[in-house]
């Protein structure tokens, strides 16, 4: 899988003046070489995949990882430095400046350390974007890719059951932060298990839960805290983040109430989110464009009263943002092979709704990732 991606991605370097390319965002260095690493720059230590034109592929990565760096990079070579040592990973870059032609960088992505020291090294005016290169690349997942996304799916779906039986009344918000950890990693390490070969892929959830309730609810992004749930509120779940199944990524919410809609006044709002998904997924399909999607669910928004919403969704993948995004000024087309996140979403002063689910665009529609009923039975427990 990786020898491929490399191999199409030296491909489509040949046909531009791009001399090498320098890949620092961690998830395209997983993309084309298989390898990951939980540290990265948060430590300050850069790991770069170099990949030139023609000529060998090699990973600048800290000595520290190397034993790991070695097990799982399909490149040509590691070249590892430490900490202290000479120039550290500048020395390994130094070839970079010889000879003629551009380097191509993920502008976006590159940390500063070492955005710097390539300008320095090469002339600004010698650097070049590469990430629409991978960004089409990643659009369009492969098979082996779609099936980390259905079991992605299947971790994400373990999590929200899990999270909908702990939530209760006069029960604190971590309590189900713990319950869909435990559900979600148990259901991974039995995918992992059963799928894969690669025993070093860790099952356990590694986010921290999305999730509010009560007067909270309003804040999109809330981690679960020692907030006590009460009877009649409102509870709001999110996995955008904890679903992260072998490093593939979904997006999954739900709102649900705890024993009755305690304000009938969020019952309305609640009804034209799942309206405003339902829109969206009318229209999901191949050969629309993404900022069609938008203009869909938006419009039943904004036609019941309420303020012009957030994108509809987005492309994942090994990121949690990837191309292209349902949001107005995307006009990517969409194709069979890519896998989005879709919303539905309402907000007011003192309420939010939210359903989300995420989809794999298929030949003649679209096959859906996550399910839980978005039906008042099944979200008032």
């Amino acid at each position: 899988m990786f020898e491929k991606r490399m191999k199409e991605f030296r491909e489509k370097l040949l046909v531009t003046d791009i001399k090498v390319a320098l890949i620092t965002d961690e998830d395209s260095v997983y993309y084309l070489s298989g390898y990951y690493d939980y540290l990265h720059m948060e430590f300050g230590r850069p790991t770069i995949l170099v990949v030139p034109k023609d000529g060998d592929t090699f990973l600048v990565t800290p000595a520290i990882d190397l034993n790991t760096a070695t097990e799982h990079a399909r490149v040509d070579r590691i070249s590892a430095w430490n900490d202290g040592m000479g120039s550290e990973w500048r020395e390994d870059l130094s070839s970079i400046a010889r000879g003629s032609g551009r380097v191509g960088i993920e502008v976006g992505h590159m940390p500063a350390l070492v955005r710097s020291y390539v300008s320095e090294l090469v002339g600004q005016e010698k650097i070049i974007t590469i990430t629409p290169i991978l960004s089409e690349m990643r659009m369009i997942k492969s098979d082996q890719e779609l099936q980390l996304a259905r079991h992605a799916g299947q971790v994400a779906n373990a999590m929200m059951n899990a999270g909908r039986r702990a939530i209760a009344a006069n029960i604190p918000e971590f309590e189900v932060a713990i319950a869909t950890s435990e559900a979600g990693t148990r259901k991974a390490a039995e995918l992992l298990s059963a799928n894969y070969g690669d025993k070093d892929m860790s099952p356990n959830t590694h986010f921290l839960q999305i999730m509010a309730s009560g007067d909270k609810i309003t804040q999109t992004h809330h981690r679960a805290s020692t907030r006590i749930m009460q009877y009649g509120e409102p509870v709001f779940l999110c996995f955008c983040g904890m679903t992260n199944f072998h490093r593939f990524k979904l997006g999954f919410d739900r709102t649900f109430w705890i024993g009755e809609i305690g304000d009938k006044s969020q019952l309305e709002v609640y009804e034209v989110a799942v309206a405003s998904q339902t829109a969206a997924l009318n229209a999901l399909r191949a050969g629309v464009t993404a900022e069609s999607i938008h203009l869909e669910y938006a419009e039943v928004i904004q036609s019941a009263g309420y303020e012009y919403p957030f994108r509809c969704g987005r492309a994942t993948g090994f990121s949690f943002l990837e191309g292209p995004e349902l949001v107005t000024g995307d006009k990517t087309i969409l194709r069979p092979g890519m896998v989005l996140a879709v919303d539905g979403s309402v907000s007011v002063e003192t309420f939010r709704a939210q359903v989300g689910d995420s989809f794999i665009i298929t030949e003649d529609g679209y096959e859906t990732l996550t399910h839980h009923s978005k039906a008042l039975e099944d979200i008032i427990l």
